[in-house]
């Protein structure tokens, strides 16, 4: 812990001082990346996440910015984590899958979001840290499994929400079968370098509404229905 010399008294880490804070609030809720949603907003106001990268990294941790955490994975920048919560349409109530649980930070913004929430990693370091981390801040519904993500987590399903957070060459069917009637897939499509996210919805038996939401780029997701790992 740090703490102030003079006073004898823990000091906060700088990184959740009151001005930064602020700033924080301020880019939310005004800024181009702010999300309209005001329950979104106020979920990732509530989720700390510096507590989800490095500690070498915490003074970074509230710029709206990609920031990396081991095995070649990242943390999504707050205006995408933003976009994709906001693209599910939660009120609460809902049953939500996230594929790629990575540090746990979408994973802990969902949790604000929706009834209950599962989340599958695909790499043991990862999930194990999540894990901790979800835990030692208050997160203890999120469910993690150690599996494939892209094949979903059907004992689980129907999800009223499934987000992918890593660019898929094309959509798995399994993604779609796991959706209840009505329910939003948000997930990024395209080539290993740039993607354009989508949100699916289901809207009949073997009918789903496709919209494009904007260009962006993830790190590729892995498995017997995505991208071949590469050596």
């Amino acid at each position: 812990r740090r703490y102030d010399r003079q006073a004898g008294r823990p000091r906060p880490h700088p990184v959740v001082g009151v001005e930064r804070v602020r700033r924080q609030r301020h880019q939310l809720r005004h800024g181009d990346a702010g999300p309209a949603d005001p329950r979104v907003l106020d979920a990732m106001l509530k989720v700390p996440r510096h507590k989800f990268v490095e500690e070498a990294l915490a003074g970074k941790s509230y710029q709206d910015a990609p920031l990396p955490i081991g095995e070649k994975q990242t943390i999504s920048q707050p205006y995408m984590v933003a976009v994709m919560s906001e693209a599910l349409m939660l009120d609460g109530s809902e049953t939500v899958l996230e594929v790629g649980t990575g540090s746990g930070y979408q994973a802990a913004v969902l949790a604000l979001l929706a009834d209950r929430v599962f989340s599958l990693e695909r790499i043991p370091s990862l999930a194990r840290r999540a894990r901790k981390v979800l835990d030692d801040n208050g997160f203890s519904k999120v469910n993690i499994r150690l599996a494939d993500g892209t094949v979903g987590w059907q004992d689980m399903a129907p999800f009223d929400g499934i987000i992918v957070t890593a660019g898929a060459p094309k959509v798995p069917q399994e993604y779609l079968d796991q959706l209840s009637l009505g329910g939003r897939l948000i997930i990024p499509v395209g080539d290993r370098e740039s993607q354009v996210l989508m949100r699916i919805t289901r809207v009949g038996e073997a009918e789903y509404k496709e919209e494009k939401m904007l260009g962006c780029r993830f790190v590729p997701l892995i498995g017997n229905q995505g991208w071949k790992q590469e050596n």
